[in-house]
């Protein structure tokens, strides 16, 4: 009987942990401010912006990304899932950014708390938090395609 149950067990927590990643889930969402016209986002658009590759929405608006600290578990997925690379690639490539006079990387914030206030009181922000942060008003989710 316990044997089944650790089982049992073993068995959930397997499924627990896979079944969003088969889903396409992530531990992330993508957050803007709320007042910003876009509903979707690409990866490739992601890209440009968190690289700083692209400053504007397509509106002509500003574009503002914030990241979350290099030690955070939800930066390590969003740059695994969005640049294909983990945190550290992406830290040296800004660093040689820096060094050549080329630009200079998002701003960070420590938490998801500190990632909405900063999305909420600057209209052309986005940024990214925990799957399970509360977003609040002012702030909108969107949604991340392939194209």
């Amino acid at each position: 009987m316990r044997l089944e149950r650790a089982a049992t067990i073993v068995i959930l927590t397997i499924l627990a942990l896979t079944v969003p990643a088969i889903a396409g889930g992530q531990s992330f969402k993508i957050v803007a401010n709320g007042a910003n016209g876009a509903e979707t986002i690409s990866k490739q658009q992601l890209e440009d912006i968190f690289m700083k590759k692209a400053g504007a929405w397509s509106g002509g608006q500003p574009v503002i990304p914030v990241d979350q600290s290099a030690s955070s578990s939800t930066r390590h997925e969003f740059s695994k899932v969005i640049f294909g690379r983990d945190t550290n690639a992406i830290k040296s490539y800004w660093q040689r950014q820096i060094f050549s006079g080329r630009g200079v990387p998002p701003p960070e914030k420590g938490s998801d708390d500190e990632v909405l206030a900063f999305v909420r009181v600057n209209s052309g922000a986005i940024g990214y938090v925990s799957s399970d942060a509360d977003i609040g008003s002012g702030v909108k989710v969107l949604e991340i395609t392939n194209k």
